[in-house]
């Protein structure tokens, strides 16, 4: 059987698994300004499980889409986008620099969007002055907390609390809860190919590859069945061919 008839109907399968998850995992929305949630995210109470992948999982609270960190907690999703694969975070307790310290990203399938440098913040019992400007979310009338760029020396009032690699220090400037708060990801090209259609991405879940997988051998085993009863068939002809041949010879 012609090798081009297997690829044939391979990619029919394929087509038809992707059309199937398609039609299984529609975007949903939630919230106001609401935006779409698609693999590889889902939204738990809304989209089956396989909808998404491991660690994207979103769920709703006061009517804001929210996401779970295990080394911080909740944080709101602002907004996602899949073009440039940016997931837009606000800290609901307004403290950007508490996330920065507390976020271990390693954890999870996301980095740190903006460009990262290495700032160390220092907790001092006595104010700097105005030439370094505190972190007020992370202050108080008896700690004065500070972040500068790595090194620098500081008075002995002070103590090291971390350093962590982040995208900017503190500046009142920038202080806005959203600000710095973008994440990125990146998953393997088995998940994300080809061109965007109208629902997003040529996607695969990975809970979709065992099944495909299945789906190809057995169509490679019926491929393999046919060739051989194809074969079995055309010896029997050709038997019985010959033997008509020698009857007339004889």
């Amino acid at each position: 059987m012609d090798t081009s008839v297997f690829f044939i109907l391979l990619f029919s399968l394929v087509l038809s698994s992707t059309a199937a998850f398609e039609s299984s995992c529609p975007p949903a929305k939630f919230g106001h300004g609401a935006f779409d949630i698609r693999f590889p995210f889902r939204l738990k109470t809304h989209q089956p499980q396989n909808c998404g992948d491991r660690g994207f999982d979103l769920f709703c609270r006061n009517n804001s889409t929210m996401i779970h960190f295990p080394s911080y907690g909740d944080l709101v999703v602002k907004s996602i986008s899949y073009d440039t694969r940016k997931l837009n975070l606000l800290d609901p307790k307004n403290c950007v620099h508490e996330v920065f310290l507390n976020l271990n990203l390693s954890l999870t399938p996301f980095d740190y969007y903006h460009v990262l440098r290495n700032y160390t913040y220092f907790n001092c019992s006595a104010s700097l002055g105005p030439s370094v400007t505190q972190v007020p979310c992370l202050s108080g009338p008896q700690n004065h907390v500070y972040t500068v760029e790595s090194p620098v020396p500081m008075p002995d009032s002070c103590r090291t609390i971390k350093t962590v690699a982040i995208p900017f220090a503190y500046s009142s400037y920038l202080s806005d809860s959203s600000f710095g708060l973008g994440l990125t990801w990146d998953l393997p090209e088995r998940q994300y190919s080809g061109s965007q259609s109208k629902t997003g991405w040529f996607h695969l879940a990975p809970k979709e590859v065992p099944m495909i997988a299945g789906m190809v051998l057995l169509a490679a085993a019926m491929l393999i069945g046919m060739k051989i009863l194809y074969n079995q068939i055309l010896v029997s002809h050709v038997d019985k061919e010959n033997q008509f041949v020698k009857k007339l010879l004889a």
